[in-house]
């Protein structure tokens, strides 16, 4: 098993046809409702990669402080700079958690679970009753999580 950093081809396909809302500013198509995004983590025992196209509980982390899922994440806006576009996500923690991650999955909860980008730790990742938290890149064309250079 193995979990390798990516951002999902399906995810690709869907930008490509509408299919994720990241802001209402600006929406061509007929909702103007921002999607839900999440952040699942998992164990070293899950199979995450580019051709990861959904949601799925099969090896996500159990632990207390975690729930199934995982958490919802804020979106900061989308821009761009120069000829590259992006879009990121505040920092997002599980408090007094007692979990171990080597890795998580981003997925629209708005759009059928559908997978936006795997998160690769490199190794696993411990929390024993404390704060576990994604700390996500600077949002800028360089570092954001998602960029469409």
């Amino acid at each position: 098993m193995a979990i390798t950093q990516a951002m999902t081809t399906s995810f690709k396909v869907d930008i490509l046809s509408g299919g994720h809302n990241f802001n209402t500013t600006n929406r061509a198509l007929s909702s103007n409702t921002q999607d839900t995004f999440k952040i699942a983590l998992y164990t070293s025992a899950a199979t995450l990669d580019a051709t990861t196209t959904a949601y799925s509980a099969t090896n996500e982390v159990a632990g207390t402080g975690y729930t199934a899922g995982g958490n919802t994440l804020t979106t900061v806006a989308p821009t761009s700079s120069g000829t590259t576009a992006y879009v990121d996500f505040n920092d997002t923690s599980w408090t007094t958690a007692t979990i171990t991650a080597n890795g998580a999955l981003i997925y629209n909860s708005s759009n059928s679970n559908k997978s936006v980008a795997v998160l690769a730790f490199g190794s696993d990742k411990t929390s024993t009753a404390g704060t576990f938290t994604i700390q996500f890149p600077t949002a800028d064309a360089s570092n954001a999580i998602i960029r469409i250079v």
